[in-house]
């Protein structure tokens, strides 16, 4: 793009969202700086992120298309199924699946998704790892560390000042620094949303034998318990409880947590042993009221942050990372001023609706699920075994989590922008 402009994108935030957009958007053609207050060195340290992501198969098609599935797959444990199972006691984990439960195929939708799993379940750390790797050399202006403390995003471009007095200047700035985006504050974008009153308790262990490619989640009355499996005969513990109950968890002895651990697993697997730190993280639900702004467009847990229940939240960041990058790059290849609200406004389009219908459809299966409400379990239950009964009902969810419904961006149908 001709013009007076140091940089075509600026982006705030080099998360998982961030550098994946950072990454996308340069290899199509614009020119990126990318600032984050954490250098890289930080965010790849095992204590800096203990959480692992289901990565939906056509978002692992995105990572392909980027290059990162290579360095990925190692790291990249198959889920080929998945047991969702209602309980009521915390032993549940131990107990045989009752008449109330789904069971997800990934054999059922093969002819949909090409042979591949539902998903992948990845440690973050190790994306970072393969996110760094790629940036380096990439042509991109990486300002890790690099605090930004004022954006101006009146006239012809946006101009961001960072802590050291640096001014960079380009059509469009993007927040993806999380849910305290300095970005949408600067675009007067505000926030609706609530706390749920509960923390998700985050550790790695390892399991007696091996999980078979299964991931479990048991929806209990204090919230959702989910083993989602991991490479080594290891598995990511998602464990919901109420807020005081998993701040407790994170700072209970080694004995106490293992304690409480086997309570829920019982002979499950043959038991588990922690592996590594323990993360505890509140959970609650902050939607963006708009997805752009003057100069301004938010993507990841800037634009939606929403409860882990379905583990969809860093699927709908890179999904958004995707949409805004082929919007722009095609502007930018069609001579457009890529941060017009024109341009801005194909992305708001493209990804309003989804992002509304799935938050609030994990915040509905969120206030249905964490309650031993007898009526309501009653419901729910009778839900469950008829969609379990259902084959194209059941197909259609895998395909729904599996990304691959509605006008997918080129990125997610494994095809270079």
């Amino acid at each position: 793009m001709s013009g007076p402009h140091t940089h075509d994108v600026i982006i705030a935030g080099a998360g998982l969202a961030g550098a994946t957009f950072a990454l996308a958007a340069a290899q199509g053609g614009l020119r990126v700086a990318l600032i984050d207050p954490q250098p890289f060195e930080a965010q790849l340290a095992a204590t800096f992120d203990g959480r692992s992501t289901a990565i939906a198969w056509s978002t692992f098609r995105m990572l392909d298309a980027l290059g990162l599935g290579e360095a990925l797959r190692p790291h990249a444990c198959r889920m080929d199924h998945i047991l969702v199972t209602d309980g009521r006691r915390p032993g549940a984990a131990s107990k045989p699946a009752s008449s109330a439960f789904l069971r997800f195929d990934a054999n059922e939708i093969g002819d949909a998704n090409g042979g591949e799993p539902l998903g992948y379940l990845v440690e973050n750390r190790q994306i970072r790892v393969a996110l760094a790797d790629a940036l380096t050399g990439s042509g991109i202006d990486l300002r890790t560390p690099g605090s930004v403390v004022a954006v101006e995003t009146t006239g012809a471009a946006a101009r961001v000042t960072l802590a050291d007095g640096t001014v960079l200047a380009a059509p469009v700035v993007i927040g993806a620094e999380g849910r305290g985006s300095a970005v949408r504050k600067a675009a007067g974008i505000e926030t609706v949303g609530w706390t749920y009153g509960q923390s998700g308790v985050v550790a790695t262990v390892r399991l007696g034998r091996d999980h078979g490619n299964v991931a479990h989640e048991y929806f209990l009355p204090g919230g959702p318990f989910a083993i989602l499996p991991l490479t080594d005969r290891r598995a990511s513990l998602v464990w919901t409880e109420s807020t005081r109950a998993a701040q407790a968890l994170g700072v209970a002895s080694d004995e106490a947590f293992q304690a409480h651990l086997l309570r829920r697993f019982g002979e499950f697997l043959d038991g588990a042993t922690p592996e590594g730190p323990r993360f505890v993280y509140p959970l609650s639900l902050e939607l963006a009221t708009r997805l752009t702004g003057p100069r301004t467009a938010l993507i990841g847990d800037a634009a939606h942050g929403v409860h882990p229940v379905a583990g969809q939240g860093l699927n709908m960041g890179l999904k958004d990372a995707a949409a805004l990058a082929e919007v722009l790059i095609e502007a930018m290849r069609l001579g457009e001023d890529i941060g017009s609200d024109l341009v801005l406004a194909r992305y708001a389009r493209w990804r309003r609706f989804d992002i509304l219908a799935l938050a609030a459809g994990f915040d509905g299966f969120v206030r249905l699920f964490s309650n031993d409400f007898a009526p309501v379990r009653l419901a729910r239950d009778l839900g469950m075994a008829a969609v379990n009964s259902l084959g194209p009902l059941r197909r259609a969810f895998m395909r729904e989590a599996g990304g691959a419904t509605g006008e997918l961006p080129r990125l997610l149908r494994g095809e270079a922008v």
